[in-house]
């Protein structure tokens, strides 16, 4: 990354602080003294949110909408016809390393990059430059929600909901704005915030939370959103690690993609990432894929896995700036919208 990034990371003293602190308080920080070991089965649950309605949505809007949606917040629409093979994944869960917040299968350690996921999202309008990380003052919740969706606060008021230790708004008041508002502009960016709050981050199923539209709302400045996806997905691995159970809270189809684009060898296809208009989500997304391989299976081979047996870089990924470090410290934190995570890089120098 360029030094103007990283000169601003390592002066970031109050983020900086804050992150290790949450690290520490989570238990997301590597132990001295650790030594890895494979612990006993988790149990995680992959509860997804109901996204048919969303898919119905998109699939009535003219070329106009989408098109401008896709210019604005990039590829998402294509998450929402990747199926969840649930059996894959609580199998990928059992090899995920908390400690260095990697998956670990055997000797190969491998892990999602902020270059791949920025790949993935193909956003033209993302700074690579700008990640989010919570701001001193955050403004009230029905403050951010007047601002996104240009409603009154008497309307805003009555519909903020209180989900357990956080406040959302119900996704059927943003559906309704979607499907009735006469501004394509404000119709899109309705529909963003639907697939940030029920995909990108689905805490509170039914719903969009707090932290999600503090994110969304600084989206338009072209703060890159891929560093806190990153960092509530390690984070939630973690959690079902420690605890030995619970449901994933990040985006369960972001990672599937990642997966599949690193195993098995691929042998065509590659010359297509060079086309200016090449988006790798819509290929995957097309892809058909076996889906009655079971868990236990799944278990098996990634337990016996080899270097050889992976793609080390995904074909559709074009070696550009790769951030490995954060100035002199190896280890980067991601800062999420519920917390921060030690992220190591240099695993992807590989």
């Amino acid at each position: 990354m360029g030094d103007k990034f990283l000169d601003k990371v390592e002066n970031n003293a109050d983020v900086r602080k804050w992150s290790e602190i949450t690290q520490l308080k989570k238990g997301d920080s590597l132990a001295k003294g650790y030594k890895y070991e494979l612990w006993d089965y988790i149990h995680i649950s992959v509860t997804q949110n109901n996204h048919q309605e969303l898919k119905e949505i998109w699939d009535q809007w003219d070329d106009e909408a989408k098109q401008l949606f896709y210019c604005n917040y990039g590829d998402l629409p294509y998450l929402l016809i990747i199926k969840i093979d649930e059996h894959l994944f609580r199998a990928l869960a059992q090899y995920w390393n908390p400690a260095y917040s990697c998956f670990t299968f055997g000797r190969v350690d491998l892990v999602p990059t902020v270059e791949e996921y920025t790949t993935l999202l193909n956003c033209s309008k993302v700074q690579v430059d700008k990640a989010y990380s919570r701001a001193a003052y955050v403004p009230a919740f029905s403050k951010k929600l007047m601002n996104i969706t240009r409603m009154s606060e008497q309307w805003v008021t009555v519909r903020i909901k209180q989900k357990g230790e956080c406040k959302c708004i119900p996704w059927k008041n943003l559906r309704d704005l979607t499907l009735t508002h006469l501004d394509i502009k404000k119709k899109v960016n309705f529909f963003a915030l639907s697939i940030y709050g029920l995909m990108l981050f689905p805490r509170a199923l039914g719903y969009v939370d707090e932290a999600v539209t503090d994110l969304f709302d600084r989206l338009d400045k072209g703060v890159t959103p891929v560093p806190a996806i990153l960092a509530e997905t390690f984070r939630s691995l973690n959690a079902c690690r420690r605890t030995g159970e619970g449901r994933f809270i990040g985006c369960a189809q972001l990672l599937l993609i990642w997966f599949h684009s690193h195993f098995w060898k691929i042998n065509k296809g590659h010359y297509r990432a060079f086309f200016g208009n090449y988006s790798p989500l819509k290929e995957i997304a097309a892809t058909p894929r076996r889906d009655d391989i079971s868990e236990e299976n799944w278990i098996v081979l990634l337990r016996n896995l080899q270097g050889e047996d992976i793609e080390w870089k995904a074909h559709w990924w074009m070696p550009n700036k790769i951030l490995f470090r954060c100035g002199s410290f190896d280890w980067v934190p991601l800062l999420g919208i519920w917390g921060a995570i030690g992220y190591a890089p240099l695993l992807v120098l590989r």
